[in-house]
């Protein structure tokens, strides 16, 4: 198969690889010059563990390449996935189509024969009808079918999830366009990974239905960890005793610091607008986005009380940046709210972050970065860990807390029981759901 890949951001990029590892013929478009330039260096511009590999792979084999020519990357394609981004429209919380609906009017134009026009960007409900509306208008002479077929990746295990995903959703609407979808997904069919085809209209909701429905998982642990806080129970306990339940599954029931990244954040806000813009409130979801946003803030509350109540002039380490580990991805962390908020209570913060200096440091202003966890507690009087990339799940806890002038941790993603930190010669802990020590309140 033939397929032209339209944005080479993160789905883009990866799906488009993945596919090429397919055996298919993929090229991917980008306007950006300088993405393209560098992707033909085989300089890869996101950080995705084993991408840099499958991509020099393909590239070698001759099946992926890189153009900015939109036109003949379509021409002669069997199908044309829009991967361009949705970022959440500024004011009213809806998912931002231009750049889906500018793609689509070059794909029309660009259309030389038949061609399966899906859409791999998360969209609204209706969006793919919105699609072919203006692909047909660009080209009213053009054969073509639209397809919806939402991604599930994880960052940090994209390259995992495309080739071996618990499923694979296809909203189509006629047998000549399913043909063609079964054909670039043969590889997972034939090794028996769940194929669903469904009408447009469902596949668009499954996403959003799915994210909504983790996000609301992570929400309600988290929920759950600041009642345990205040009658005494060990959220990592309860966690445990509630995900071996089958119903309810072990999965997203980690206690911390809230939600981030490009998903949750922006599906949950868009789900939210679509259910008000068809008089069918999503209630739950839209608290879920609130509490998520409280979450948040009390986390700044646990550090200024493990700091006795003010970090003005307080030396405070924060371990981890990104919204998880694994991914360079800054957006919605709640680092971004956490780490602000030090810095405007006057504490000068430390940040050591194996991926996240790149966007961190036009996103988190007044911080000195660091890349050695030990130097960077030197005199400090607090660490607080943010985000549990491997490299803070085996710290000395005995180095860092010598080095510290004040050692006192706020372990935000409960990596390590209080009586170790303790042992260590911590003075003060908290973490999220679970008894600390030395700290009063």
């Amino acid at each position: 198969m033939k397929i032209a890949m339209i944005g080479t951001g993160y789905v883009g990029l990866v799906s488009g690889v993945c596919f090429s590892d397919f055996g298919h013929e993929v090229v991917c478009v980008d306007k950006d010059p300088r993405k393209i330039e560098m992707l033909r260096r085989g300089e890869v511009p996101i950080y995705e563990p084993g991408l840099d590999m499958v991509m020099a792979r393909n590239v070698a084999a001759g099946r992926l390449t890189f153009t900015g020519d939109l036109a003949a990357a379509v021409d002669g394609a069997d199908a044309v996935f829009i991967a361009v981004g949705t970022p959440t429209r500024r004011g009213d919380g809806h998912a931002d189509l231009t750049y889906v609906m500018a793609a689509a009017g070059e794909i029309g134009r660009a259309l030389t024969g038949y061609a399966v026009v899906v859409t791999k960007s998360t969209v609204p409900v209706g969006t793919n009808r919105q699609v072919a509306a203006a692909v047909r208008a660009a080209n009213p002479a053009a054969e073509f079918d639209v397809a919806s077929n939402p991604e599930f990746l994880r960052e940090g295990a994209a390259i995992d999830d495309f080739m071996r995903p618990d499923r694979v959703v296809v909203g189509v609407e006629s047998e000549r366009a399913k043909a063609v979808m079964a054909d670039i997904y043969r590889p997972l069919f034939l090794r028996e990974f769940p194929v669903v085809y469904t009408d447009l209209e469902s596949a668009e909701m499954i996403k959003y239905a799915a994210n909504a429905f983790l996000a609301t998982k992570i929400t309600f642990i988290n929920e759950m960890a600041m009642l345990c806080e205040k009658v005494g129970a060990d959220i990592k306990a309860v966690s445990r005793g509630m995900g071996l339940d089958g119903r309810i599954g072990n999965k997203f029931l980690h206690a911390g610091p809230g939600y981030g990244g490009s998903c949750f954040p922006k599906d949950t806000q868009a789900l939210a607008r679509i259910g008000q813009e068809h008089a069918a409130p999503c209630a739950i979801t839209e608290t879920v986005i609130a509490v998520n946003d409280r979450v948040k803030r009390r986390m700044i509350d646990k550090v200024v009380d493990l700091c006795g109540g003010s970090v003005n002039g307080k030396t405070i380490l924060v371990l981890g940046v990104t919204f998880k580990p694994n991914t360079d991805d800054m957006r919605d962390a709640p680092s971004l709210t956490i780490v602000p908020a030090l810095v405007g209570g006057g504490a000068k913060v430390r940040v050591v972050d194996p991926q996240g200096r790149r966007e961190g440091e036009a996103l988190l202003p007044g911080v000195t970065w660091a890349d050695d966890p030990y130097a960077a507690a030197e005199g400090a009087d607090a660490l607080v860990i943010l985000t549990e990339w491997n490299e803070f799940r085996g710290l000395d806890l005995g180095q860092m807390a010598q080095r510290m002038a004040h050692p006192r941790m706020a372990d935000l993603r409960n990596i390590y029981p209080p009586e170790d930190v303790r042992e260590a010669g911590f003075v003060a802990h908290v973490a999220v759901g679970r008894p600390g020590f030395g700290v009063e309140g």
